[in-house]
């Protein structure tokens, strides 16, 4: 190996070197992820100063966080804020409903951020009020309106906290990003809500990614999603696959390779690297390389067992939805998320649906329609699976989009049956651990359109989830990247317990 004399490596290897002679081909985000553990390899990647010792500032409610996110905007009122306005004054423009019109509220300007401009972009500003596509019912002993489209997650309602008050700024799929970022995209990016609970928190698992992603990132321009950027690549969301004969891309034992054969391997490697630690007993990027090689070769077995959905029962199988075509691929999202958990993965990004699958701008009942009905039941099993199993008192679940839709009619392009997106209000909902049960907060106004004060910007909803880890933003500053105020939020401390 040529070692380079550089005031970056001081004669060490560097670090792309080394993870290019480790072979494993995933650039370091999986055997990165498992580091940090020991205080010698943050120092030896270069993490900032002062970084967390892995240990919550304060005392956490929850263990882990299953964050489900569904692409392309679902609706709001189709799903957890109904209004029977939109019914009753459908095919009148907002201005001769008998309620202040939404366009003409400051809130709408405020709150808006376009990359067009403002006297070319007609978005979320269609006059016309849509009826409801779907009817709703009070479900559970609390009450809260939920879509027929729903009747799964509608039965689980007395153990969700629904947030009606949610808003971004960006009024296109940017907002993707911006719902794990906080950032919009003219702004400088910054890293996703799972990289700083990855950085902020040690493993409770050393065999498997602190932060794992199943079913995305969607697309290449939404890996800024789970990207964990100036925290480092160690801190990134590591991509898990369904494929049970490769579940960690690139990270795969060759086939012409034994296990045996690949044992003995690291094991020399690790005989001569703590030969050289005898040699050099203060390189602390030595120690961190040769804990490296012996976390990788475990992850290539953690992990496949992780994701080995075929360990699970028939009834738990059906639970989420497994044994039927149109359930499946969620099904199988959810109950890999539950199975991560279980094992201590702390912070599991999962993506039910493809990309923009929800970006109902035509023909909404019937893509909605469809859509609830693949992530219906998944989502209840995955939530009935965890009670079941004791796991709520650990775990935390969030369920969101990058945006609702529009009460009123879409009209470009001659459209006739579909919304818009919508970042003026829209619903989440969490449940578990440190989470109040069978609980409403917050409230869009009589038609759905803007967040009720005081709305909650999307960095409320990770100041939630931080706060729920026992970490807290401010704390997490990285020196030289200073954070801007929206960028912390504040928690959501009326859904808490």
């Amino acid at each position: 190996m040529r070692f380079e004399r550089n005031s970056g490596f001081c004669g060490r290897i560097g670090r792309r070197q080394f993870f290019a002679d480790l072979g494993m081909g995933f650039t370091g985000l999986a055997a990165g992820s498992l580091l940090l553990d020991d205080g010698a390899a943050r120092a030896a990647e270069g993490d900032p100063a002062g970084a967390p010792s892995g240990r919550p500032f304060t005392t956490p409610r929850a263990k882990s966080v299953i964050w489900i996110f569904l692409s392309g905007g679902y609706s709001h009122l189709e799903t957890f804020d109904p209004k029977p306005a939109l019914n009753k004054y459908s095919g009148l423009t907002f201005d001769k409903a008998p309620f202040p019109d939404p366009l003409k509220n400051p809130l709408h300007d405020k709150r808006s951020r376009s990359v067009v401009a403002s006297d070319i972009n007609v978005r979320d500003k269609y006059p016309i009020i849509y009826p409801l596509q779907v009817g709703w019912s009070k479900r559970g002993q609390s009450g809260i309106e939920v879509s027929d489209w729903l009747p799964e997650i509608g039965g689980c309602v007395d153990d969700l906290a629904v947030v009606r008050s949610m808003y971004t700024t960006d009024n296109d799929h940017a907002a993707e990003n911006q719902m794990h970022t906080g950032r919009h995209r003219l702004d400088e990016i910054q890293p996703s809500i799972g990289a700083w609970v990855h950085y902020g928190l040690g493993s409770l698992n050393d065999n498997l990614p602190r932060f794992s992603v199943v079913g995305g990132p969607t697309r290449a321009d939404t890996r800024t999603s789970i990207n964990a950027y100036y925290l480092g690549p160690q801190h990134a969301g590591v991509p898990l696959s369904m494929d049970p004969a490769n579940p960690l891309p690139y990270g795969v034992r060759h086939p012409d390779v034994l296990p045996e054969e690949q044992k003995n391997e690291f094991d020399q490697i690790g005989e001569l690297n703590t030969l050289a630690g005898v040699e050099y007993p203060h390189d602390v990027s030595l120690r961190a390389r040769i804990k490296s090689y012996e976390l990788a070769f475990r992850m290539q077995a953690a992990v496949p067992e992780a994701m080995n959905l075929k360990a699970e029962d028939e009834a738990t199988r059906r639970l989420y939805g497994i044994d039927k075509e149109n359930t499946r691929v969620a099904g199988e999202r959810m109950l890999a998320a539950r199975r991560l958990v279980e094992r201590g993965v702390r912070f599991v990004q999962v993506y039910p649906t493809p990309y923009g699958t929800w970006d109902s701008h035509q023909k909404l009942k019937e893509n909605h329609g469809r859509q609830c009905g693949a992530i219906d039941r998944p989502v209840a099993g995955l939530l009935r699976d965890l009670k079941q199993r004791g796991l709520m008192d650990d775990v935390t679940v969030v369920f969101c989009t990058e945006f609702g839709r529009t009460p009123g009619l879409e009209l470009r392009g001659g459209g006739k049956d579909g919304r818009d997106h919508h970042p003026h209000g829209f619903s989440v909902f969490l449940a578990g651990a440190g989470v109040k049960k069978g609980y409403v907060h917050g409230a869009t106004d009589e038609l759905g359109f803007h967040a009720l004060e005081p709305g909650h910007y999307v960095t409320d909803l990770h100041a939630t989830v931080l706060h729920l880890m026992g970490l807290d933003s401010r704390r997490l500053e990285v020196p030289g990247r200073r954070r801007l105020e929206v960028d912390h939020g504040k928690p959501i401390l009326d859904i808490l317990v």
